[in-house]
């Protein structure tokens, strides 16, 4: 059933956006649309340590920066395509996310969510520090030419993002279903208990700690062509980490779509608001909609919808 609906929502979102790109619509609704895809790959990386293990990470934004800032060191120095800024970012990002998780899984609660909050703002006074890379002034970055098969290079970010989406909720359906997701949901209901049992919890704590800062990375290496310039106020922005955890929360966060049905729902009501009314009210819009859920539905819409189904038998 779980690999049904899998195949499902892929199969889905890929007609969607080839259908998408073959009508033409306005460079706008690419933008927006690459924004939203982006948030589903950021809602799926944070949910594999926060929501299958438990650890509620508040450093999304350093390690969608890492992967931002790599891929302008690649471009400014080497000229680097596309593939090349992809792998590197999940590359440099996966690694960051490794050593963090070595030196901050010990920490629990809201200690470790202080240690990957201060990572961020570490990070950004690095940045804004390197001069090589903008420093607090920022960075332009030149788009390259128009590709085949695609009317624009936006048009060809959305469809990059569109692969990056479905790549990231592979990995999170491979791991939900594996021994992996197994030993993480041990992990997240009792941790001690299942140190007990012989959990290997700190490799685990490890792999979902790279995995995720992994995936947080390759959704940030096409941000400066998505921008064309970028600083670090725009890289290490608090919408980032904030819309990263509600979007899950939203969605329900012990199975791989409530990040996609959240991401979705709350990506594309944001980008309505930002063309409607205005872009300033996308923070109190998630902190409204999340204060809801909290109340009337703290499993997310999934376990609403579990509730309701139960409800209905009984």
């Amino acid at each position: 059933m779980r690999g049904r609906t899998f195949g499902v929502v892929v199969i889905g979102m890929v007609l969607a956006g080839v259908l998408f790109t073959r009508l033409g619509a306005n460079q706008y609704y690419y933008f927006a649309a690459y924004v939203i895809l982006q948030y589903v790959v950021l809602a799926t990386a944070w949910n594999i340590l926060g929501g299958y293990t438990g650890y509620v990470n508040f450093g999304t934004a350093a390690f969608f920066a890492l992967g931002a800032y790599t891929s302008v060191v690649l471009i400014k120095g080497f000229a680097a395509p596309l593939p090349v800024l992809l792998a590197a970012g999940a590359a440099v990002a996966g690694l960051l996310g490794l050593g963090i998780g070595y030196l901050t899984l010990r920490l629990r609660g809201v200690f470790f969510s202080i240690a990957t909050l201060a990572l961020a703002v570490v990070l950004q006074t690095m940045v804004i520090n390197w001069d090589y890379v903008g420093g607090a002034r920022g960075i332009s970055v030149v788009r390259p030419g128009r590709l085949p098969f695609f009317g624009s290079y936006v048009e060809f970010l959305f469809a990059v993002m569109l692969l990056l989406a479905i790549f990231a909720i592979a990995v999170a359906w491979w791991i939900e279903t594996s021994r992996i997701g197994r030993g993480l949901a041990a992990i997240r209901d009792n941790e001690e208990a299942a140190e007990c049992m012989g959990v290997p919890t700190l490799r685990l704590k490890l792999i979902a700690t790279t995995v995720s800062g992994s995936l947080m990375g390759v959704a940030g290496a096409p941000f400066p062509y998505y921008v064309t310039f970028v600083e670090p106020s725009s890289a290490f922005n608090l919408d980032y980490a904030v819309n990263s955890l509600a979007m899950p929360m939203i969605g329900g966060t012990t199975t791989w779509v409530g990040p996609v049905i959240g991401a979705i729902l709350l990506g594309t009501t944001q980008q309505v608001a930002t063309v409607t009314i205005s872009s300033a009210l996308n923070l109190l819009i998630v902190g409204i909609i999340l204060v809801a859920f909290v109340i009337l539905a703290p499993d997310g819409i999934l376990g609403l919808v579990q509730r309701l189904k139960g409800g209905a038998r009984a």
